[in-house]
């Protein structure tokens, strides 16, 4: 894991960033999430961190490099979605319903539970990984350089961080063959479901409200196409998407074990100190 601070500027940035606008409006839905879940993953990994005994230094200092780069996810997906907001300013409740759910999570819930979320949520980025470097090919082809690069960026560094909140909830909960079953295995799927159902509903009524706004003027030719385009964005994730994360489900997952996708870490090493797209200057997490 590295820090790395990604040289894009959003000033430009369009909703339709690619032929298929309903593609673009679910990665656009999609890009509000981290705005909110960043900055609380690194709550619960800083609580997290505190929990785990001091011999744990190699865990802990994975933590910490965890948490620089979700800060750093979280603020660049801040200043996208700003431009985003400027034409669909209807998507601002629904954030605001999911930056109070995620805080109520940190109120009531256990850290157990929140250490599960997390794991719940990171068990979604070896899959949107692979999907973004092997699978969307046809989705990407003239798509706009500024949004395709942050969702690479974002997604290889997801992958590259992938066993971090698995690892802290397995030592916290789950040492042993005893307590694997019941602390481990079944309590992480049934968080698993939980974080699935929550964020899949969350990104469909952003994404709704995205795609309606656009059919209020369209012809019954460009509604016919949006419709169209939809139903391919909805069989990506059921044929594509979901079969990659089944596997999150099993009593043996390991995300250590995830095959890295293909062109990942030659398109990553750009995004390095020295690299075309990255910046020089140290970065931070922020909570």
């Amino acid at each position: 894991m590295k820090a790395r601070s990604p040289r894009i500027d959003y000033s430009a940035v369009r909703p339709h960033w690619t032929k298929n606008h309903e593609f673009a409006h679910h990665q656009n839905a999609t890009s509000t999430i981290p705005t909110y879940i960043e900055p609380y993953l690194i709550k619960v990994m800083n609580r997290a961190k505190e929990a785990l005994p001091e011999r744990e230094v190699e865990l802990r200092q994975m933590i910490d490099m965890f948490n620089i780069q979700e800060g750093q996810h979280a603020r660049q997906h801040a200043v996208f979605n700003r431009r985003i907001r400027e034409f669909y300013p209807d998507i601002l409740p629904l954030e605001m319903k999911l930056k109070a759910e995620l805080e109520t999570f940190l109120e009531t819930k256990s850290l157990r539970f929140n250490v599960a979320y997390c794991e719940g949520f990171e068990s979604m980025g070896p899959p949107a990984a692979k999907i973004w470097f092997e699978d969307s090919d046809e989705y990407l082809e003239g798509a706009d350089y500024e949004p395709v690069a942050m969702w690479k960026w974002h997604m290889a560094e997801e992958f590259e961080h992938r066993e971090v909140c698995y690892r802290v909830f397995k030592r916290l909960y789950a040492r042993n063959p005893f307590t694997w079953i019941w602390n481990g295995w079944l309590y992480r799927i049934y968080v698993l479901r939980f974080v699935l159902k929550h964020l899949g509903e969350y990104t469909n009524e952003v994404r709704k409200v995205m795609v309606k706004q656009d059919r209020r003027n369209m012809t019954p030719e460009e509604l016919a196409q949006s419709r169209e385009n939809m139903g391919a964005v909805i069989d990506m994730l059921k044929y594509k998407l979901l079969p990659l994360i089944k596997p999150a489900f099993s009593p043996f997952y390991d995300p250590a074990k995830k095959k890295t996708p293909r062109g990942m870490d030659e398109y990553l090493a750009r995004f390095d100190k020295g690299g075309d797209m990255g910046r020089d200057e140290p970065v931070g997490a922020s909570a």
